[in-house]
């Protein structure tokens, strides 16, 4: 393995210019869905990296259930630094698992406690609550997905202005962007060096949901004026329960995208930009992560095989 079974720790570095670049330079669904790939690629060379070091770093400890062959010396110098790197990986891994886990079941607790309140309401695609704090969020669920949206916030929008909001809601149930948003955050949870993409992808969602209801309703300039105005009225207002599926990212600069020209919908940016140079790096980091664990699980395979005896 040699040093090889640490670059995936670190790798994701070379992302963090795409993520930082892709939100401006780029049409919002490439965007979120190239961030997303190499977010998700990265973690899970990460995760496999972590335990590759928990293999070697538990056949040293006594009393393990591993083959005793698998710590000899041939087996420890597979690893460098086998002696601090095999113990720090075992409660490092163990908390990659229990975070993603928890970001996991936080999830479906969340759908599942909006479900059970918006029990009573009709079973329609738009559920309107009595509630006067001003929110809005997309709801999907397993049968029916369905845009929630109180009172409070309907009596601060003009009749267009509702439409531009249901077309941004609907933008997200349709395009699933609930998925890509869980994605970044288990692969946040798994190695925090990919947060950036996380957060860049929170803010490239809703500009993809922004950019879909602009060509639904026909006027980029209303979509903008809605995502101000509920932005106002909403301000110092408690989050809804759902507000972690679709962050709303930085107000002022998705007004002034919807301002601007539309996105050009080209799906991979010129080489000789800045952008380019970008997405290159993140997408050699990732194939150098990617075969850089395949090449320490196989090493290490061949290591261990070659030490068990028959």
């Amino acid at each position: 393995m040699g040093v090889f079974v640490f670059l995936p720790l670190v790798l994701p570095l070379t992302a963090w210019p795409v993520a930082r670049l892709a939100a401006h330079h780029l049409h919002p669904r490439t965007a979120t869905r190239m961030l997303t790939a190499v977010a998700a690629v990265l973690a899970l060379c990460s995760t496999l990296c972590l335990a590759l070091l928990v293999v070697v770093g538990t056949a040293q400890l006594p009393g393990n259930p591993l083959p005793d062959a698998w710590s000899d010396p041939e087996v420890r110098a597979a690893l460098p630094y086998d002696e601090v790197a095999g113990p720090l990986a075992i409660p490092a891994l163990l908390a990659v698992l229990l975070s993603g886990a928890r970001t996991l079941r936080r999830h479906r607790r969340v759908r599942r406690r909006a479900e059970r309140a918006l029990a009573p309401l009709p079973s329609r695609s738009v559920a309107v609550t009595a509630d006067e704090r001003p929110y809005a969020y997309a709801l999907p669920g397993r049968r029916r997905d369905r845009v929630v949206v109180s009172r409070g916030m309907l009596a601060h929008l003009s009749s267009r202005e509702r439409r531009a909001l249901f077309a941004h809601e609907r933008a997200h149930l349709e395009r699933r962007h609930h998925r890509y948003l869980l994605v970044v955050r288990v692969a946040a949870r798994a190695n925090p060096f990919l947060r950036p993409l996380s957060t860049a992808v929170g803010y490239t969602a809703e500009r993809w949901a922004d950019e879909e209801a602009a060509a639904r309703v026909g006027s980029r300039r209303l979509v903008a004026r809605a995502i101000g105005r509920a932005a106002l009225v909403s301000a110092g207002a408690p989050a809804p329960a759902l507000a972690g599926f679709a962050a709303a990212g930085p107000v002022p600069r998705r007004v002034a995208a919807l301002l601007a020209p539309a996105p050009a919908a080209r799906a991979w940016p010129r080489a000789g930009t800045a952008m380019g140079m970008a997405t290159w790096g993140a997408a050699v980091g990732t194939a150098a992560s990617a075969v850089s664990s395949a090449n320490s699980a196989v090493t290490l395979y061949a290591v261990l095989h070659a030490a068990t005896p028959l």
